[in-house]
């Protein structure tokens, strides 16, 4: 499934998409193949599955030392696209990397794109390319099928945040909040309300919000303007020290009423 068939099917069923981030290879990349296969069966709409990185910019204390964990256990880009391979043999949700520009460099703009359209992977995320210089990376994915969502913060000006909201594809990832990631901090959901309305203007793409949005609460407001809601550090928290069928356990109970607060 595609992202864009993803979000007509959220939006058809009139609730907003959830998408939950999980760091590949932590504790182990068996644990985050039962992870994946759980947030499947919990009815998830895509996932952004994280590359390990020693060096994560936007990524908070939960996300960096779910990092840290992976890197230890030897997890490379190389073992996180087949994880994604044998997760598509019973699942069609879709898959976006996240990832940071400097691993994608060092393995091979070209490899990165063509290795990841063979493991059916649905688009990638770097945060940390700026808009100007991302265009090669963009359409090195575009040549594969990979859709580049791109991230809008709070701090940017209305129009580059229009530039940004047209040069994606997938989706336009609208970070709530100053700062990075994690889930102690509450996002100023009025003002959060008023980007997205704006973006609606500049792209027709779905706009999925995330950083921040941490408890059913969040995502029921959050799913009232937006089309979309990501988790990701309080979902890592919520399986942390864990492995296995325990940690899919974990997450199955920690999203079910995130996914049933996206009804509108």
């Amino acid at each position: 499934m595609t992202l864009r068939r993803a979000f007509e099917r959220a939006r058809s069923e009139r609730r907003a998409a959830f998408i939950p981030y999980v760091m590949a290879g932590d504790p182990d990349t068996a644990t985050t193949e039962r992870i994946l296969s759980a947030l499947a069966e919990r009815g998830v709409d895509a996932i952004e599955v994280g590359i390990p990185y020693g060096d994560p910019l936007a990524d908070g204390p939960t996300i960096a030392a779910a990092g840290v964990r992976a890197l230890a256990g030897g997890t490379k880009i190389r073992d996180v696209l087949d994880l994604v391979k044998r997760f598509r043999v019973a699942s069609d949700v879709p898959i976006v990397l996240f990832s940071y520009f400097n691993p994608v460099y060092q393995y091979g703009l070209e490899r990165f794109a063509q290795d990841a359209s063979a493991s059916d992977v649905s688009g990638a995320i770097v945060p940390d390319i700026a808009l100007e210089e991302g265009e090669e990376l963009a359409q090195t994915l575009r040549r594969y099928g990979l859709d580049m969502p791109l991230l809008v913060a709070p701090s940017t000006t209305a129009e580059r945040a229009e530039q940004i909201a047209r040069r994606a594809t997938g989706f336009v990832y609208v970070v709530s909040r100053l700062g990075v990631t994690g889930a102690n901090k509450m996002p100023d959901f009025s003002a959060l309300r008023k980007q997205v309305e704006s973006l609606r203007n500049a792209s027709a793409l779905p706009l999925a919000v995330g950083f921040g949005v941490s408890k059913s609460d969040h995502v029921r407001d959050v799913a009232s303007f937006a089309d979309g809601i990501i988790v990701g550090s309080a979902l890592i928290d919520a399986y942390a020290g864990k492995s296995s069928d325990e940690a899919a356990r974990n997450v199955a109970t920690f999203v079910t009423p995130l996914i049933a607060a996206t009804r509108r």
